[in-house]
C-alpha cells in the first residue's frame, strides 16, 4: 500500500509513534489509509452540512475496512462574492484547492482519497487534484438544494438577482424583493438551478468519479447520507482493485460528460473546468471536441434558469443515468466507460428510467437538435467564445447592434440598472478575463440586471470574463484573446456595430480590417494594477480562457 511509505518497517517507527498519538490501532496500521478531503465552512449554504456527509463516508470506509483521516479544504461561495472584488479570487481558488489537496496527500502517503465538495469551484479543483495524483479517488457532492416558494412560483437565487432589477425598473417593490429574499434559499445545499456547482456534480457522475446520484440527490435527503455511506465503501475497493482515476477515465468519459453537458445546458464554467480536469489527466481535450458534440447532441431539459425545472426535478425524473440512457439511443453515449461504482456506464444505464418526459425530453423529440453551450468564432474572437445557447430567446440567437463599451463589470452594472442600456444593445464587458481581471469575474449581476430590467429579449452582452450557471439571455463569454491581451475585444469602440450568430457560431466586429489595424497601432496594454499576494501570482501564471484559464 502507499500508506507504507510512513506506517511499514523499522525505519517508520517514529511515523508509527505519529499515527499511534492519533489512536491508531495495530489493526489500524495495517489498513488502507483513506484521506477525507472536507470543504465543509460556515459561509457556504452548499457546504454548510457537509461534517453530516463526512461523517456517514467515514462509515463507509470503517465498514469496508479502512481508516478515514479528515483534512480541510478552503471553498468560495460565489453568490456571495459576486459584483465585488472578492468575485477575483473565486477561480483562483480552484487551483489553490487542487494544490492543497495534493499537498496533504503527497506529504501523508495516503492511500486513496473521498474528495467531499458541492459547490463551483471546489469541485473542479478537487477533481483537478485527482487526475494530477493519479491515486484512486472518488468525489461526493453535499447535493442541490430545494427551490423556494414566493406567491405560487418556483424561485430561486436568481429570483432575487434579477428581482434587483425589476425594483429599479418599478417592476417590483422593495418590500416585495424583501420576502423574495426571505424564502429563495429554503434549505442547505448548491443552488436549485443547473447552475455551475450542480453542473459539475452532475458531470462528474457522467464522467465515472462520482456514484449515481452524485449529481441530483438533494442535499436534505437521507439517500445523500446513504450514497455517502456507499461512497466510503467505494474508495476501500478502489484502493484494493488499484483503480486510479487515469485507469477509469479516457477521453471517451470526457467526451460522455460534454454529451451530458450539451443535453442539459449546463453552466458556460463547466467548459473551463473539463478543460483543466482534462489537461491534468494528460488528455487532448480543446474546444473544437465541445463544438462538435454541441453540433450532434440535442437539448433535452430546460432546467433553471433556462427553464421552470429545478435540479430536483431531474432527480424525480430519472436524475444523469436516465439523460446517459436517452442519448445513447442516439450512440452518443460511450457505454463501455468505466465508472468508481465498479460498473460501466452501459451497466449503470440498464435499469435507468425517464420518468417525467415533461422535465427530461425522449431523444426522439427533444427541445433542439444541438447542444445547450455553443462556441463561437470570429474576428472578435478568434480563439473561441462560450455562450449557453439553450437559455436564450429564440429571438436573440441572431442579433446586431451597437456596442456599449465598458472596461470593468462595476461600470457596466451601473448603466444598466441607471437606464442608460436600451433595446438593441450589445453590452461589452472587457478587460475582465484571467489576467486583465485578474480573475476572470461573473458576471451575474450585469446578465441578471438586464433581465430585471426587462431587457432580456433585446439586449446582448459580450466579455472575456465568465457567467455564473444562473445566466440566462444572449451572453457570450470567454471572449479569447482577452483584451488584456490585445485581443479583438480590445478594439472595439462605442457605437461599432457587433453581430452574433449562435445557431451560425459566429462572433463579429463588423469594423473593416483596415480601420481595425490602425486602432491596434493606437491600442496600448492598461496600466497594471497594484496587484499582491495570489492574484499577482494568478495574473502572472494564468492562460487563456480558452484553455480552461489554467496555470502555467
Amino acid at each position: 500500500m502507499r500508506s507504507d511509505r510512513i506506517k511499514k518497517g523499522l525505519e517508520r517507527a517514529p511515523h508509527r509513534s505519529l499515527l499511534r498519538a492519533l489512536g491508531f490501532s495495530d489493526d489500524e496500521l495495517r489498513a488502507p489509509l483513506i484521506g477525507i478531503a472536507n470543504s465543509f465552512n460556515e459561509v457556504i449554504p452548499g457546504h454548510i452540512h457537509l461534517r453530516n456527509i463526512v461523517s456517514a463516508v467515514k462509515a463507509g470506509v470503517r465498514q469496508a475496512g479502512g481508516v478515514p483521516v479528515e483534512f480541510g479544504v478552503i471553498g468560495v461561495c460565489d453568490g456571495l462574492a459576486m459584483n465585488h472584488e472578492g468575485m477575483r479570487y473565486s477561480l483562483p481558488s480552484r487551483d489553490i484547492i487542487a494544490d492543497s489537496v495534493e499537498i496533504m496527500a503527497q506529504a501523508h502517503a495516503f492511500d486513496g482519497l473521498v474528495l467531499v465538495s458541492s459547490c463551483d469551484k471546489i469541485t473542479p479543483g478537487m477533481l483537478m487534484s485527482a487526475f494530477r495524483l493519479n491515486i484512486p479517488a472518488i468525489l461526493i457532492a453535499g447535493g442541490p438544494m430545494l427551490t423556494g416558494e414566493y406567491k405560487g412560483q418556483k424561485v430561486n437565487l436568481i429570483s432575487t438577482f434579477e428581482g434587483v432589477g425589476k425594483v429599479k425598473k418599478g417592476l417590483m417593490t422593495e418590500e416585495e424583493l424583501y420576502e423574495l429574499e426571505a424564502c429563495a434559499c429554503p434549505t442547505c445545499g448548491s443552488c436549485a438551478g443547473m447552475f455551475t456547482a450542480n453542473s459539475m456534480n452532475c458531470l462528474t457522475e457522467a464522467l465515472g468519479m462520482a456514484l449515481p446520484g452524485n449529481g441530483t440527490i438533494p442535499a436534505v435527503y437521507a439517500d445523500r447520507i446513504r450514497l455517502a455511506k456507499e461512497t466510503g465503501k467505494a474508495i476501500v475497493s478502489l484502493v484494493k482493485r488499484g483503480m486510479t482515476p487515469r485507469k477509469l477515465v479516457n477521453l471517451n468519459s470526457f467526451k460522455n460528460a460534454i454529451a451530458v453537458d450539451m443535453a442539459l445546458g449546463c453552466s458556460t464554467n463547466t467548459v473551463l473546468h473539463l478543460l483543466a480536469i482534462a489537461k491534468e489527466a494528460e488528455l487532448p481535450l480543446d474546444l473544437k471536441i465541445f463544438d462538435e458534440i454541441s453540433r450532434r447532441t440535442p437539448v433535452l431539459a430546460k432546467l433553471i434558469p433556462a427553464g421552470p425545472h429545478s435540479v430536483f426535478d431531474l432527480h424525480q425524473a430519472g436524475g444523469i443515468p436516465a439523460v446517459l440512457r436517452e442519448l445513447s439511443k442516439f450512440g452518443l453515449i460511450d457505454l463501455n466507460c468505466k465508472t468508481v461504482s465498479g460498473k460501466t456506464i452501459g451497466d449503470i444505464i440498464n435499469s435507468a428510467v425517464n420518468k417525467n418526459t415533461e422535465v427530461l425530453r425522449p431523444a426522439e423529440t427533444p427541445y433542439s437538435t444541438d447542444g445547450g453551450i455553443a462556441i463561437l468564432y470570429g474576428n472578435l474572437a478568434p480563439e473561441g467564445a462560450v455562450v449557453k445557447s439553450s437559455a436564450v430567446l429564440p429571438e436573440m440567437l441572431k442579433h446586431k447592434g451597437p456596442a456599449r463599451v465598458f472596461d470593468s463589470e462595476e461600470e457596466a452594472y451601473g448603466a444598466i440598472l441607471g437606464g442608460k442600456i436600451k433595446k438593441g444593445d450589445v453590452v461589452v464587458i472587457r478587460y475582465e478575463g484571467p489576467k486583465g481581471g485578474p480573475g476572470m469575474r461573473e458576471m451575474l449581476s450585469p446578465t441578471s440586471a438586464i433581465v430585471g430590467m426587462g431587457l432580456g429579449s433585446s439586449v446582448a452582452l459580450i466579455t472575456d470574463g465568465r457567467f455564473s450557471g444562473g445566466t440566462q439571455g444572449a451572453c457570450v463569454g470567454h471572449i479569447s484573446p482577452e483584451a488584456a491581451e490585445g485581443g479583438p475585444i480590445a478594439l472595439v469602440e462605442e457605437g461599432d456595430l457587433i453581430e452574433i450568430d449562435i445557431p451560425g457560431r459566429r462572433l463579429e466586429l463588423l469594423v473593416g480590417e483596415k480601420e481595425l489595424v490602425e486602432r491596434r497601432k493606437k491600442w496600448k496594454p492598461p496600466k497594471k494594477k497594484n496587484l499582491k499576494g495570489i492574484l499577482k501570482k494568478y495574473q502572472t501564471l494564468v492562460k487563456s480562457g480558452s484553455k480552461g484559464a489554467i496555470l502555467e
